[in-house]
């Protein structure tokens, strides 16, 4: 396929798409897989942590939401890095975050690899992860309206999981139904309630897993520039966004705890099998297998369209000769030589996979990965303060309330989170990797030599 410069990209996503795709953004396997985990760490108070990293990362959307309010044909939020705090903050942050990206899906990747096995065991992971990522990288190929499409759908999965887990606590509440000696019932929650029952460690040891539950919700700020109507449906999908923290999140934690006490619920099983298993679903463990199959495929299908956003504008703004080819789109309005590079990129992982020795590195390499979200976090907050002293700041356009106070707390509530990864065994040398990456790529970005995009 030919390629040819164009300046903008085609918009082919419709508003039933951003909406998807903002609550497939707030919804991942760390939910499903990982509910039961966070409840056994601090018990009902996981709802609190919920709703306060809910309310960060709401103020991080608003001001993404802002400034491309402001500039919708911007195809990064991460390029207002570059424009408000400088070419070499915003060099080192869109290849991080790029890197992350890349990290992030060959993670996901080796996960659709492991839950295809339990319906192929006969067949070699590294086939069905290659397979599976020539399928997406063919879909992103034709226009990001068919990348709409497949997010649309993942995310209804999704939504049906939760939704129908929902409606199953409120029918045994209503019905009295009895899940071993207890009733299904708030009651559950409420009784001999405390803040802290495995004590005050346990409790902010829930942040970190919860805050890492969030990550990738920014990736909306990815899809502005693709929208037929970019300011109408990006302010309509963030302004949203609390309902279905609210609704998802809260709902389907609610819904657990209302069916089992929490002190019953193992932190090494997956609290949605336990409750489809009760009422009768023998299939449970198949049916959370083929959610949490469709939540990494789309976390892999962002990472891909994100990644490829991302390369392209790095790409465009920084003028590097080698990175020309990056600049080109397709004629299908899609910059094809970032997604190829790309999907090569995440190729690499069933080669990773078949390596036993690499195991324990690739964890660690995808947890420092993680990690650095809270540093674009960070600098995206910052970058946004630049931009409220600027001549861009547009006071009649999609301004967020209170900024001079809620984002100075977004930012310390970020610093915090950050400083408590080295405080706990499962997250301190990911966080030591993170700013082994943060020192030295700094370094190298201070002393590189600034480019202007031709």
């Amino acid at each position: 396929m030919t390629t040819k410069e164009n300046k903008t990209p085609t918009r082919g996503l419709k508003n039933r798409h951003i909406q998807l795709i903002a609550i497939a953004g707030t919804i991942g396997t760390g939910l499903f897989l990982g509910a039961g985990k966070s409840i056994h760490l601090t018990g009902p108070s996981i709802i609190f942590v919920y709703l306060v990293i809910g309310a960060l990362m709401f103020v991080l959307l608003r001001a993404i939401g802002e400034m491309l309010y402001q500039d919708p044909n911007q195809h990064s939020f991460l390029n207002f890095v570059s424009r408000y705090l400088g070419t070499k903050p915003g060099y080192f942050i869109q290849w991080s975050y790029l890197l992350v990206v890349v990290f992030v899906a060959m993670a996901e990747l080796t996960a659709i690899g492991t839950y295809m096995h339990f319906w192929l065991p006969g067949i070699p992971v590294w086939i069905t992860e290659v397979v599976v990522l020539a399928l997406l990288t063919g879909l992103n190929t034709l226009n990001s309206r068919f990348f709409g499409e497949a997010e649309f759908w993942f995310g209804m999965i999704k939504i049906v999981a939760i939704i129908g887990l929902i409606l199953t606590a409120i029918i045994l509440m209503f019905s009295h139904y009895h899940s071993g000696a207890d009733t299904v019932s708030l009651r559950n929650i409420s009784d001999g309630f405390q803040f802290f029952p495995n004590g005050l460690s346990k409790f902010f040891e829930s942040f970190q897993m919860v805050m890492f539950a969030f990550v990738a919700m920014e990736f909306i700020g990815m899809t502005a520039a693709e929208t037929e109507n970019p300011r109408t449906t990006l302010k309509k999908a963030i302004n949203q966004i609390p309902i279905r923290i609210v609704l998802f999140y809260i709902g389907a934690l609610l819904a657990i705890m209302s069916i089992y006490r929490w002190q019953e619920i193992p932190a090494d099983q997956s609290p949605f099998v336990m409750i489809f298993q009760l009422i009768g679903i023998k299939w449970a463990a198949a049916l959370i297998n083929f959610v949490v199959l469709t939540s990494a495929a789309s976390a892999l299908n962002s990472a891909l369209f994100s990644t490829t956003r991302n390369l392209y504008s790095l790409s465009k703004i920084n003028g590097d000769k080698i990175l020309k080819p990056f600049t080109k789109f397709s004629k299908s309005g899609i910059p094809l030589n970032a997604l190829l590079c790309t999907a090569i990129l995440i190729l690499l992982t069933p080669f990773i996979s078949m390596i036993p020795a690499i195991s324990n590195a690739f964890v660690f390499i995808t947890s420092v990965a993680t990690n650095l979200f809270l540093v674009v976090y960070l600098m995206t907050l910052l970058a946004y303060l630049k931009y409220r002293k600027s001549n861009d700041f547009d006071p009649e356009g999609f301004v967020l309330p209170g900024a001079s106070f809620f984002v100075p707390i977004a930012i310390g509530g970020f610093i915090l989170i950050f400083i408590s990864l080295f405080f706990f065994k499962d997250t301190v040398v990911p966080a030591i990797g993170s700013v082994i990456w943060i020192v030295i790529f700094g370094l190298i970005t201070f002393f590189r030599k600034t480019k202007t995009a031709e």
